[in-house]
C-alpha cells in the first residue's frame, strides 16, 4: 500500500509540475494579461529548435496578436505528459512516445512528421567493448529512456539478430542520468539519439553496434492536444507552415543551421554538425502510409505488453485526416 500511495502521489507531483512549467495558475493557452499564447514543447535537437532560433513564428503569429512560449522537455515521453496535462499545446516527439501516451489515455493528434531519419539513433557501446554485434547484447544491460524512440530501435534490432526482448536487461534512465551510467560502465550498451548520439561519438569514443538503417524508420512527429487542434486548426497549420520552411532553408544552409543549434543548445559546434549531418529534412502532414507504420510500432509493444493494451492508432488522428 505505501508503495501504491508513493507511485500516486509521484504522479500527482509530476502532473503539478508539468502543468505549472509554463502556465502557473492561467488558464490554458492564455497569459495573464489576457493574450493568446501558442505552448509549444521541443527537445534538445531538432526542426522546433531551429525554428526557436530562427524566430520567424514569433514574428508570424505577432501579426494574430499571438505569443508563443517554449519548453524545453529532456525526452518525448515526459513531453507528452505536458501535452495531456495541458501545459502545452503543441510539441515534437519521436516513433514510440505517442503509442504510450495514447495507450495511456492521452487525448493527442498527429498534425505532422519528418521523414525517415533512422542514422539519427542507434545502439552504442563503449570504445573499448568487446561487443561487437547486436546478438552480443544477450544477457547484457541496456540503457534507454522508457517508451521513447529508441525503445522500438532496440526491439527491432533484437529481433533482427534472432534475439528476444528478455534476452537483454533493459535498464530504463533519461539520457542524461543513461550517459553517466553508460561512462562509468554501470551498463553494457546504450540506446540512444540525436544530439545525445553524437556528444557521445565525438565526446566519449562510442561505437555504434547498429543504427536504424534496414531495421526502423525513426519518423519525428509533431503533435497537438486535440482540444487545441480542433479549436486552432488555422494557427497548427502555420506552425507546420514554418517548419517546413525552416526545414527547406536548413537543407540548403547547413553550416548556420550548426551554428543555430550549437547557440540553443549549449552543445559544440562539432557534435551538432555531426547530427545535423543525418537529420532528415522535409516536414508534411502525416499520411496514412506513415500511420500505417505507426500501427506496426503499436502493434509490437503490445505484443510484448509494453503498454496496457492494443490501440488504433488512427483514432490519434483528426476526423478531416481519416
Amino acid at each position: 500500500m505505501k508503495v501504491h500511495n508513493k507511485r500516486v502521489l509521484r504522479r500527482r507531483t509530476l502532473g503539478l509540475l508539468l502543468a505549472g512549467i509554463v502556465a502557473g495558475s492561467m488558464p490554458a493557452g492564455v497569459r495573464a494579461q489576457g493574450r493568446p499564447v501558442l505552448r509549444i514543447g521541443l527537445q534538445k535537437y531538432g526542426t522546433l529548435t531551429l525554428l526557436k532560433g530562427r524566430g520567424t513564428l514569433e514574428r508570424r503569429l505577432a501579426a494574430r496578436g499571438i505569443d508563443v512560449k517554449w519548453t524545453e522537455f529532456p525526452a518525448g515521453p515526459v513531453l507528452l505528459e505536458g501535452l495531456n496535462v495541458g501545459s502545452i499545446d503543441f510539441g515534437t516527439v519521436g516513433e514510440a512516445p505517442p503509442i504510450f501516451a495514447q495507450a495511456a489515455g492521452a487525448d493527442l493528434v498527429y498534425v505532422g512528421n519528418e521523414p525517415p531519419s533512422p542514422t539519427s539513433e542507434a545502439i552504442v557501446v563503449p570504445k573499448n567493448s568487446t561487443l561487437r554485434g547486436v546478438a552480443d547484447l544477450k544477457g547484457k544491460k541496456v540503457a534507454l529512456n522508457k517508451g521513447s524512440n529508441v525503445h522500438y530501435l532496440l526491439l527491432k534490432a533484437l529481433e533482427k539478430a534472432g534475439l528476444a526482448y528478455r534476452d537483454i536487461e533493459p535498464v530504463f534512465l533519461p539520457p542524461a542520468d543513461a550517459r553517466a551510467a553508460f561512462e562509468r560502465g554501470s551498463v553494457d550498451a546504450w540506446a540512444i539519439w540525436d544530439p545525445f548520439l553524437a556528444a557521445a561519438e565525438k565526446q566519449l569514443g562510442a561505437r555504434v553496434l547498429a543504427d536504424g538503417r534496414g531495421i526502423v524508420s525513426n519518423h519525428q512527429f509533431y503533435l497537438a492536444s486535440r482540444s487545441y487542434a480542433q479549436k486552432n486548426p488555422e494557427i497548427v497549420g502555420i506552425v507546420i507552415d514554418e517548419l517546413a520552411a525552416v526545414d527547406e532553408w536548413g537543407k540548403r544552409n547547413q553550416k548556420e543551421v550548426a551554428a543555430i543549434l550549437a547557440q540553443q543548445t549549449g552543445l559544440d559546434t562539432s557534435v551538432v554538425e555531426l547530427a545535423a549531418a543525418r537529420y532528415a529534412y522535409g516536414v508534411k502532414p502525416v499520411s496514412h502510409e506513415v500511420i500505417r507504420e505507426q500501427q506496426k510500432v503499436a502493434d509490437a509493444f503490445a505484443a510484448l505488453k509494453l503498454i496496457p493494451k492494443p490501440i488504433a492508432v488512427k483514432e490519434a488522428l483528426l476526423a478531416q485526416q481519416l
